[in-house]
């Protein structure tokens, strides 16, 4: 089946169902599950239960499409994420962006969490991403294209919408919450970075690293969608650490960063 078959099967099980037209998406990345208690009154769909949808093998990623209200907006939330490392192609991963399109979103809040890149990057730190280097080979829009949402060869000098990051700075700013402004770098995963891939990560740039993010913001821009990423750093790397780093670690300190996030998230939501 055609790719554009898949969206079209994926939406129209959606739309049967749901009166709603969410003009906001939100994906919510590892230890970000909590922001889905903001929704007022939820719908919920299984991602098993949507045609073509990838479900998340990876704990931390529950695979539920949320739709309902936040803040009196109306909003559909990817509450856990699929990876290219689970085997997903870049395609498949990123099909819900297209179907999030479909629905009617105009504005995509990606979370993640991230490793250290930059030395002066400390476990706890919370980051609005500026712009990304995509490591990890991985483009979605490899193959045909569907021109019915943008061209061959989308412009991506600035993924991350400019005006959302200068509105997410100035409410952090008013909440007192710490908020970096950073360069966000892609590998495949699942293994995390040598010190080797850290250094040259941090020469070349980046300030923080993680396994995904970067196929769905490369579709969200060929959807022409507005993007704001949020990135969270559990943990310090090896390359400037001896601390062990395990999948459970991440998840537990991923929490602080989580209330931060859900707190200008919901501000955000507000003054759209």
């Amino acid at each position: 089946m055609h790719v554009r078959e898949e969206i079209n099967e994926a939406y129209e099980y959606i739309r049967k169902r749901t009166h709603y037209t969410p003009a906001i998406g939100i994906i919510l990345g590892t230890g970000y599950h909590q922001l889905a208690d903001m929704i007022e009154q939820p719908e919920q769909y299984r991602y098993a239960d949507i045609p073509h949808f990838p479900v998340p093998g990876v704990a931390g990623h529950e695979g539920t499409l949320i739709i309902r209200r936040i803040q009196g907006k109306e909003v559909v939330v990817m509450k856990g994420r699929c990876h290219c490392y689970e085997g997903y192609s870049p395609s498949r991963v990123t099909l819900p962006v297209r179907v999030m399109k479909r629905l009617g979103v105009e504005t995509i809040i990606i979370t993640n969490c991230s490793g250290q890149a930059g030395e002066s990057v400390k476990a706890q730190d919370l980051f609005v991403i500026r712009n990304h280097l995509n490591f990890s080979g991985f483009n979605p829009l490899i193959g045909e294209n569907l021109e019915e949402y943008e061209e061959r060869f989308p412009d991506l000098a600035y993924p991350y919408n400019r005006d959302c990051i200068q509105q997410i700075k100035e409410l952090a700013a008013q909440e007192h919450i710490e908020l970096k402004e950073g360069v966000y770098a892609m590998f495949s995963g699942p293994s995390y970075e040598t010190v080797m891939e850290t250094y040259m990560a941090a020469r070349l740039g980046a300030d923080i690293v993680g396994m995904s993010t970067i196929p769905e913001v490369i579709i969200a821009n060929h959807c022409g969608m507005k993007v704001l990423a949020l990135s969270g750093v559990p943990c310090p790397a090896a390359a400037y650490s001896d601390q062990e780093i395990t999948h459970e670690q991440v998840m537990e300190n991923c929490q602080s960063i989580s209330d931060k996030a859900m707190i200008l998230i919901g501000r955000f939501i507000k003054e759209l």
